[in-house]
C-alpha cells in the first residue's frame, strides 16, 4: 500500500506544508522508491531510481511533467516505442494524456513527476506495473 505521510505543518484554508526529507519513501519494483504529495487536482512526486531501474510501458489519462533533478532517464514513446528521448538533470519532458511510454534509468536519478489530475492508481496502490 502507498505511504501516506501527514503534512509537517498546516494553516488556515487547508494549507499543508510537507518536507521531502521527513517523508517516508514507498518501495516499488527493483530499487525504485517514491514520495508523493497530492491535492484534489494535482499530484507531485519524487521518484528515486538506481541505474538500470525500468518503468514498463504504460499509459494514463493524466497529463505528466517529468523534471529530472539529477541523473538521466531514457524514455520511449508510442505503442511501438520508436520515439526515444533522453532527459537529463535540469530538463523536463511533457507527456500528454494517454501517450504510451516507458523509461530506463541511465544512472542514479531523482525525478519530480507532476500529474493532473492526481494518479488514483498511485494513491490506491493499484499501479501493478510499478509493483514488485
Amino acid at each position: 500500500m502507498p505511504v501516506k505521510d501527514e503534512p509537517t505543518t498546516t494553516a488556515d484554508g487547508g494549507v499543508k506544508h510537507y518536507v521531502w526529507d521527513k517523508m517516508t519513501a514507498e518501495p516499488l519494483k527493483g530499487t525504485i522508491t517514491r514520495k508523493l504529495v497530492s491535492s484534489d487536482r494535482m499530484m507531485i512526486a519524487h521518484v528515486y531510481f538506481k541505474k538500470g531501474d525500468d518503468v514498463p510501458l504504460h499509459k494514463h489519462e493524466n497529463e505528466q511533467l517529468t523534471y529530472i533533478l539529477s541523473g538521466a532517464l531514457k524514455f520511449w514513446f508510442g505503442a511501438d516505442g520508436k520515439d526515444e528521448i533522453i532527459v537529463r538533470a535540469g530538463e523536463v519532458v511533457v507527456i500528454p494524456s494517454n501517450v504510451p511510454h516507458r523509461a530506463l534509468a541511465l544512472e542514479d536519478t531523482l525525478d519530480v513527476d507532476v500529474f493532473n489530475p492526481p494518479r488514483q492508481d498511485w494513491l490506491s496502490g493499484t499501479d501493478a506495473y510499478l509493483r514488485k
